[in-house]
């Protein structure tokens, strides 16, 4: 499998999971209070939306290049 098929490959299943999950979400942890040698940390839920248009351009890009790729290379 050559590079272009496996780059098309993986945005296929970038978008597909991009419209299945909608988002992700993960935990940042952040320094709220320093005072000499006491440290308040804070942890703090971030959440990333997927755009619907990133997730379907993504697997059209996916189909695309599996297409072109395909008749590139004979």
């Amino acid at each position: 499998m050559n590079a272009i098929k496996l780059v098309a490959v993986a945005l296929i299943v970038v978008g597909a999971l991009g419209l299945a999950y909608g988002g992700f979400s993960y935990t940042k942890d952040t320094t709220a209070v320093k005072l000499g040698p006491i440290e308040l940390s804070v942890r703090e839920k971030e959440t990333v939306n997927i755009p619907l248009w990133a997730g379907i351009g993504a697997i059209l890009a996916g189909g695309l290049l599996l297409v072109v790729g395909g008749r590139g290379r004979s």
